[in-house]
């Protein structure tokens, strides 16, 4: 893994992809690199997961110190971001008069603020070369919210409004800004979930595959998509709806669900 971004190819566009560590992120890092793309993954900390020709910048979303310190280093070794993915954050499942509204602001602060943060810094540098791709990654929960949703699909709601603004502002500076909303794709985030409720009004009768999600998050950053902007794309497999009847229930002792009936997946 590159430690100096200035050593990689400065002819080739760069990415930069949050939540990078695993599943979507790792996935849309594979994906860049073999559509020829300088890549800066970030994670929480240092991961041995990557690929070795990536640059890997290390924060947590919360930080907003140590994210600006990390940008402006990249920005003084004169690197250009042509992609931000916003990817990072982090999943949540609760009834609301069962979720403590310290739960619902660390949702907020990693799935929607961390990502506003994040993307202002960026725009600075993209709003001068007035040229730039924005793909964030939301969720088919901030469509078609549901029972349990009071936290992660208001926050990925939030998500896909912000986008819409963006892209509205934006767009003068020839900066696209999308938003990609996936049904249950298979990741670690998922096995929480009952099986049953994953595959709720899904045709395919199958999980997403992160690669599909990539594919589709490498397209609208690409200028195959140069004139799509402000667009939630869902990607679930022709579904409709979730099952608003089903029963709130949780699987997967990995998150140690607690007594109050809610589970919280950092990625």
């Amino acid at each position: 893994m590159e430690n100096n971004i200035a050593m990689e190819d400065k002819e080739s566009k760069t990415a930069l992809i949050t939540g990078a560590n695993r599943g979507i992120g790792l996935e849309t890092v594979k994906v860049f690199l073999t559509k020829g793309y300088n890549v800066i993954a970030h994670t929480r900390k240092p991961s041995d997961n990557l690929p070795d020709n990536v640059t890997n910048i290390c924060f947590d979303m919360r930080d907003k110190d140590t994210m600006k310190q990390e940008i402006s280093r990249l920005f003084k070794q004169k690197v250009n971001i042509d992609v931000l993915v916003n990817n990072a954050g982090v999943a949540h499942g609760g009834l609301f008069q069962m979720t403590p509204m310290n739960i619902v602001r660390e949702v907020f602060d990693v799935d929607l603020f961390a990502q506003m943060e994040l993307t202002q810094l960026i725009l600075k540098q993209m709003v001068k070369r007035k040229n730039g791709a924005i793909v964030n990654v939301a969720s088919i929960s901030g469509i078609d919210l549901t029972r349990g949703d009071c936290a992660y699909g208001t926050a990925k709601a939030a998500l896909i409004a912000f986008t819409k603004v963006l892209a509205a502002e934006m767009g003068t500076f020839g900066i696209r800004a999308n938003v990609v909303a996936p049904g249950f794709t298979d990741t670690d985030m998922v096995s929480y979930v009952e099986d049953t409720e994953r595959t709720i009004a899904n045709p395919m009768n199958r999980l997403a595959t992160p690669h599909e999600i990539a594919n589709t998050i490498f397209f609208l950053a690409s200028d195959e998509a140069s004139f799509i902007n402000g667009q939630a794309l869902i990607i679930n497999g022709g579904g409709a709806t979730r099952d608003k009847s089903a029963k709130f229930e949780f699987s997967g002792g990995g998150s140690n669900p607690s007594a109050g009936g809610h589970w919280i997946v950092t990625d």
